[in-house]
């Protein structure tokens, strides 16, 4: 006999299979999908029946009734129905970064979550960072790692570097990812195709109650998007994985932060949403107070949170990419907890959703 957590798991496996069994009936559901609207309202009824016969089988006697679970599975299947038909044709934006990127469990739920978004019509787009991975690998050269004001001190040899761990590490192992999922993905870095001319990003200082700028080396900021590459390759039915490296106007390297990068890159695709993994769960009015979680704050308060203090430290370069992004021209954005698997999912397909709003 199948006990709750057993059904779950098999209702998970069938509606899993269904997507991620192998690259043809991706292609068949895809394609399906796009024929027929009604195709997605097919494989919630059918899903139904699956898991009436998974109970059947867990029934050993009549004084044995079947363990719960398996239709609350398939009800979130149905409640999503909406937002996938919301949300077809449109663009998301994803910054993939925090624990989610080392976490190896995290990093499956991901894939399967972005492959998901493909495969339901969502024209997905990654931008993502890698910080401590450079650092890591900094530490292994042996070279000291030193920061102002939360920015990375970066010469000419540390630019290097981060560009190889970004592009060249990071960025390869995504598409891979990707790729064995059945998922066409493409890295690009901003300077392929002059995506992301940059500028010098100084870095603020205060000291003594006076505020100064400060030299930090090849650490940018974006001075101008050319969305066209990205543009062509969701049109081509890619998505685009793209690491913040940006061009200046001597073709130098910039590193630039990749929150600020998703949201300009969304802003200049107008796109739906952008979605921010974080390694916590949004933003609250005073953090040691869970009860004062904030799921939902207009631009307006947005700023005003961040002059009074409310938003502070490391939250606030999160809510301004959200304020960036949305000024660009994205619908919405949301700063959702990257530790919970499956977030990406149950941010964009559920009714309540995950994490906080700004819109």
């Amino acid at each position: 006999m199948l006990n709750e957590d057993e059904l779950k798991n098999e209702l998970a496996r069938r509606v899993l299979s269904r997507f991620f069994s192998n690259e043809s009936s991706f292609e068949e559901n895809l394609k399906a999908a796009k024929v027929d609207e009604g195709f997605l309202k097919k494989l919630a009824n059918e899903l139904l029946e699956e898991v009436e016969e998974v109970t059947e089988e867990t029934k050993e006697t009549p004084e044995t009734p079947p363990p719960s679970g398996g239709k609350d599975k398939a009800e979130v299947l149905i409640e999503a129905l909406p937002y996938i038909q919301e949300f077809y044709g449109k663009t998301v934006v994803v910054k993939y970064g925090g624990n989610a990127m080392i976490n190896d469990e995290l990093k499956e739920k991901v894939m399967q979550d972005i492959a998901l978004m493909k495969y339901t019509g969502i024209n997905v787009v990654i931008v993502h960072g890698g910080g401590p991975e450079i650092t890591g690998f900094l530490k292994k050269l042996g070279k000291e790692t030193s920061f102002v004001s939360g920015l990375r001190v970066t010469d000419e040899e540390t630019v290097e570097i981060a560009e190889m761990v970004l592009a060249g590490k990071i960025n390869s192992e995504i598409v891979m990812l990707l790729n064995r999922r059945g998922v066409r993905a493409v890295g690009i870095s901003g300077k392929d195709a002059d995506l992301i001319h940059a500028e010098k990003k100084l870095a603020t200082v205060y000291e003594q109650g006076e505020k100064t700028k400060v030299d930090i080396g090849y650490v940018g900021k974006t001075k101008k998007i050319d969305i066209r590459i990205v543009e062509d390759l969701i049109s081509s039915g890619y998505v685009p994985v793209i690491a913040p490296i940006g061009v200046g106007e001597d073709g130098e390297s910039y590193n630039i932060n990749a929150d600020y990068v998703a949201a300009d890159i969304a802003g200049a695709l107008k796109a739906e949403k952008l979605l921010l993994l974080t390694d916590t769960e949004g933003v609250y009015k005073n953090f040691n107070d869970k009860s004062s979680f904030i799921s939902s704050l207009s631009a307006a308060e947005a700023r005003e949170y961040i002059k009074n203090g409310i938003i502070a430290g490391g939250m606030i370069p999160k809510v301004e990419a959200c304020l960036r992004a949305l000024q660009g021209g994205a619908g919405k954005a949301h700063i959702i907890d990257g530790r919970l698997p499956h977030s990406i999912i149950l941010e964009l397909f559920t009714a309540s959703g995950i994490g906080t709003q700004v819109e």
